[in-house]
This record gives structure tokens, C-alpha cells and sequence, in this order.
């Protein structure tokens, strides 16, 4: 049988390679993100609850009404923001599902989809696999800024669609209210319509404040905001997320919607719903993970690594080019396989696989796992 591949160029995702290496030579792993500490007992519970209540059948499409009202509601502390929950508002299985659907619904052959790199895996085949075509800007250590006069060049008459990431995995940066403006200023009177992935809402530090594509009503009417549950309550094996867009935009993202998952895992979504009623479970996440963020570089002082601002996200850059002269998937296969210690190069974030001796760490570990991967940090 000989089969003509949709994506002839994807090799094995560099987060099941790593992770492969780590369990393999019983590494620390800090290359995929997860946590290694509980998910909520209450929450565990909601979702027992909802088991017990016999909520196990197929949800409605869009999601469960509960949710979608508990998500409006939070909406509307966080952005002063109006969303009908009927006609705004989409549970998916996960942020990963969302953007596939996202970029399926609206992306034809032919069409251009601007993405800023380091740009998270599944962009740039959820692109190709519906015939458009990925047109890349490199943002590089150690700011990773946009240059949008840059941006500004590469529309074109094709551009259909510009994919944002804040705050953004690999690279810890977070856009700014300037950024968001610049954008919408770019977009104007054209039919480019914004995807923003904002799994990382709630992660975000030193003071700043997130600035989603819903904040800014002119904005907001021509995008896609994508979003995680599993990142908000350290459940990412639940993949469970969902998206926030203007009536038009969500009509015809539902028609893809309907037939590549159709509903989304029901128990978790009347739990959710619940939980999501008392703001504390999510309002207190800066200051949770800016801690863990602290603690990790607070135990690598000392070492040969430099560190890159991580403004958001449970990410940290390091850049290792006072070490070696490595191209960073070696030096990452070396360090994990030597001192057994897994990371994430950031050329794997690149198309042209860009290096620049960074390797990207997972902190939403226990203080014991990362003091130990610290340590083994020091000696290198």
C-alpha cells in the first residue's frame, strides 16, 4: 500500500522523545509540562459527585449550560467583559483540540497563517494538514519582542489568519496592552482573523497583568481566544479546555466542532462549573507559581546557566552557551542520558530548527523535585 502523507516532514514529538529519554534513563523530568503534585481533592470530588448524579451520558455541543454560565461569569470579573454563554462560549477536549478546530474551521488551501516563533508543535501542521501555508517570524533571546513593523511586511492579500501565544510556551514572554493595540491596528478593515492561545491566562507574574484578546472590544469581534482547564487546576491529562468568540466566529467553529469531537466529557464539566464559582481557585495562581518560579532559579544561583525572564507560564529558559558549544538537542540528549536531567531544546519550537543554546525547564514540580534537578543544574 503506498499512502501520500498529509504531513510527509513531522517526526515524533520532541516532548515524547525526551520523555522517552527521561523514563529510559530514570531522568528528572522537566520537559513536559505537567505537574507532579495533586490535582484539588474538592474538585476530585465535584467530579465523583457529578459520576454519582449519573451526569455520564453525551454533553450538549457547545458544552454543558452550567459551565458556559460559570465561564461568562468569570468573564466578567476578569475582563469587564459581556460573553453569551449560548452563543460565545465552547467546551473543548483541550486547548490542543481547539486550535486544530480553530485553524480547520477558517483556514483554506492556499491560505497564509502568520505565527511567531518559538510557536508551540501542533501550529504548524494544524496549518499544513488544511493546505495553508505557515509564514514565520523568529522572535530570538533574550526578549523574545515582536517586531511589527516586521509583521506588517508579511501580510499580504493571502493572510488569513495571525496566531498569538501570551503569555507564551517556550519563551515566558507576555504581550503588552501596546502589543494588543498595534495588532488590532494592523488588522483593520482586513478579513485576518486572530487566534489567540491563552492557556497560560492565569500564570502569569512579576505584576503583570494578561491582556486578552477579549479585553479589547475591536480586537476581540475578529478572534478566537483558546483556553485550558488542565493549566489552570494541574489536570492536564483531563483535556479539557475551551474557546470564547463572537457569534459569528463560534457558528462556524462549532460546525467543525460537531463532527471532530462533538461533546466533551460531561462529569468534569458540571465539576468544573461548580468550582469555578469561588474566584480563589484560580485568582491565587500568579502568586503560586511565581513562587515556584523564585524558588527553582533562587536553587540554580550559582551555576553556569543564564537565566531568560519568564514572565508567565510554568516555563524557564536557560541558556547553557558559557557550557558548550552543543547544538541544544544534543546538549539535551547528553544531559539527560549523563546527568540525568530532561529538558526541552527550544529549536524544537523553530521550523528551521534555530539554535541558540537554550534549553526550555517545566517547574510546577514538588520543591524536592526541582532542588534536585537544581543541584545537577550546579554541576554542569
Amino acid at each position: 500500500m503506498k499512502i501520500k502523507s498529509k504531513l510527509p516532514q513531522t517526526e515524533t514529538s520532541i516532548f515524547a522523545v525526551m520523555s522517552g529519554l527521561a523514563n529510559e534513563y530514570n531522568a528528572i523530568n522537566l520537559s513536559q509540562g505537567f505537574p507532579d503534585f495533586p490535582v484539588s481533592r474538592e474538585l476530585i470530588s465535584l467530579v465523583n459527585k457529578y459520576m454519582l448524579e449519573e451526569k455520564n451520558q453525551y454533553a450538549p455541543m457547545p458544552g454543558v449550560p452550567e459551565l458556559r454560565q460559570s465561564l461568562s461569569s468569570k468573564i466578567k470579573l476578569l475582563y469587564n467583559k459581556e460573553i453569551n454563554p449560548n452563543k460565545e462560549i465552547t467546551v473543548t477536549a483541550g486547548a490542543t483540540q481547539a486550535l486544530f478546530t480553530a485553524i480547520t474551521a477558517f483556514v483554506n488551501k492556499g491560505d497564509e497563517v502568520i505565527l511567531f516563533e518559538p510557536a508551540y508543535d501542533s501550529y504548524v501542521p494544524s496549518i499544513k494538514i488544511n493546505g495553508g501555508v505557515p509564514v514565520f517570524i523568529e522572535l530570538t533571546k533574550p526578549a523574545f519582542e515582536i517586531d511589527w513593523n516586521l509583521v506588517r511586511q508579511k501580510i499580504t492579500s493571502k493572510t488569513k489568519m495571525i496566531i498569538i501565544n501570551s503569555p507564551n510556551n517556550p519563551g515566558g514572554y507576555v504581550l503588552s496592552e501596546s502589543d494588543m493595540k498595534t495588532l488590532n491596528e494592523l488588522i483593520r478593515n482586513t478579513e485576518i482573523i486572530v487566534l489567540s492561545d491563552e492557556v497560560y491566562e492565569h500564570i502569569i507574574f512579576d505584576g503583570l497583568q494578561h491582556q486578552s484578546v477579549i479585553k479589547f472590544d475591536e480586537l476581540y469581534q475578529r478572534s478566537i481566544a483558546v483556553y485550558s482547564f488542565g493549566k489552570t487546576f494541574h489536570a492536564t491529562g483531563w483535556k479539557t479546555g475551551y474557546v470564547v468568540a463572537p457569534p459569528l466566529l463560534t457558528e462556524e467553529f462549532r460546525k467543525v466542532h460537531q463532527f471532530n469531537v462533538f461533546s466533551v466529557n460531561t462529569p468534569i464539566q458540571y465539576a468544573l462549573a461548580e468550582y469555578l464559582q469561588n474566584p480563589d481557585n484560580y485568582l491565587n495562581l500568579p502568586e503560586f507559581y511565581q513562587q515556584k518560579r523564585d524558588f527553582f532559579l533562587q536553587a540554580i544561583e550559582g551555576s553556569k546557566f543564564k537565566v531568560i525572564p519568564s514572565h508567565g507560564t510554568y516555563f524557564q529558559v536557560l541558556d547553557y552557551s558559557e557550557i558548550s558549544d552543543l547544538p541544544e538537542f544534543e546538549f539535551a540528549v547528553w544531559m539527560t542520558k549523563e546527568k540525568g536531567l530532561a529538558s526541552i531544546p527550544l529549536s524544537s519550537f523553530y521550523h528551521n530548527k534555530r539554535n541558540q543554546q537554550l534549553l526550555r525547564f517545566a517547574f510546577p514540580k514538588q520543591e524536592e523535585t526541582l532542588l534536585k534537578a537544581a543541584e545537577i543544574l550546579k554541576t554542569i
